[in-house]
């Protein structure tokens, strides 16, 4: 099992520091490299910057939001950043939500997953380099009765193939993304519900196309706190479970809320969300269970997190992608080299 790193959002608070985070990852010999964006930084720039100032480290979108580009625009840049850190570029790639994607972007958040095979295809064809021609439901190209006309890609991308990730929460969109990507990105993964939740509507869609799990990258992403007192580090995420859980989406529509019911916790959701919407924030991260925060995080001794990594590894995790938690960098590159203590220790380096 490998090992990635999430940078999470620029402008949260800890942008001085995570430059020499990516860094030590680099140095420490981590796979990849992620960066997110929602409606502040933009994950590009990001990346750019990290992959300028490191040596050997993939970096990865996590996500570049479809709403947010044009597929040909996200195929320029995907194009772009391989070349510029010669082929280490993978791209990360999701619908964002209701409320970014009509509130931020102005895009109507309907057929998600129609949109979402749609903007493969055509980023695909675009970074192959054929002249772009496209019909379907929600873009063709050219645009019919005008001047534009079929053209191609001008840039070369360092290697034929970048890797594709689709970020993938509800079982139609894990099963799609099965069929159409080469990896999914996951969040708030439990490996004992990883199979029931992911792996087999992922396997699924692979069927459907005729392929099977191998090569198929499954990175979820993990926070990771190193310390004695595993309750007090559970805390620690009670908030950011509780956003997650509580307050992205509306009432009718948060894929997280959901996934944490399709993990057992449907009377708890319901209560998180309707704190967390109701303006008790404090009181939706006291209700979030210690055993969701436990299951789907990696804390506690350097041994204790070695045996969270061998459950996901035996669960079907290709590529771990650690969230190391530490209010000072000193703890963020504390947990970072507990990470690879941890993987080494399970015997899985």
């Amino acid at each position: 099992m490998r090992l990635g790193i999430n940078l999470g959002y620029w402008g949260a608070g800890m942008d001085g520091d995570n430059l020499s985070v990516a860094q030590e990852a680099d140095r420490l010999g981590y796979d990849v490299c992620w960066a997110a964006e929602a409606y502040g930084s933009d994950a590009a720039t990001v990346l750019a910057w990290v992959a300028a100032q490191t040596e050997r480290i993939d970096v990865g979108s996590a996500i570049f939001q479809i709403p947010a580009r044009q597929p040909a625009m996200t195929a320029m840049t995907a194009a772009t950043l391989d070349s510029l850190t010669k082929g280490r570029f993978r791209l990360g790639l999701g619908v964002s939500g209701p409320q970014v994607s009509e509130g931020w972007y102005g895009v109507k958040f309907d057929k998600p997953l129609a949109r979402t095979r749609e903007y493969v295809e055509i980023v695909r064809k675009a970074m192959s380099r054929e002249r772009l021609s496209y019909e379907g439901q929600h873009w063709t190209l050219p645009l019919p009765g005008g001047p534009g006309k079929p053209i191609k890609l001008t840039v070369h991308p360092e290697r034929e193939h970048i890797p594709l990730y689709i970020a993938a929460i509800g079982p139609k969109n894990l099963e799609q993304t099965g069929e159409i990507a080469d990896g999914a990105l996951l969040i708030f993964p439990a490996a004992e519900h990883l199979e029931e939740t992911a792996l087999r509507h992922i396997r699924a869609g692979r069927e459907k196309a005729g392929l099977t799990m191998d090569g198929f990258d499954v990175c979820p992403t993990v926070p990771l706190a190193v310390g004695d007192d595993v309750n007090a580090l559970a805390d620690m995420f009670r908030p950011y479970t509780a956003l997650y859980v509580g307050g992205m989406g509306s009432p009718k529509q948060n894929f997280y809320n959901q996934l944490a019911q399709r993990m057992g916790y449907g009377k708890e959701a319901a209560e998180i969300q309707e704190k967390y919407l109701g303006g008790d924030k404090a009181g939706a991260a006291a209700a979030v269970p210690h055993s969701l925060i436990d299951s789907t995080t990696l804390l506690g001794s350097v041994e204790r997190i070695a045996d969270g990594m061998r459950a996901y590894a035996d669960a079907g995790v290709t590529t771990l992608t650690l969230a190391p938690a530490g209010f000072t960098l000193d703890e963020r590159i504390t947990a970072l080299r507990a990470g690879v203590q941890a993987l080494e220790h399970a015997g899985l380096a």
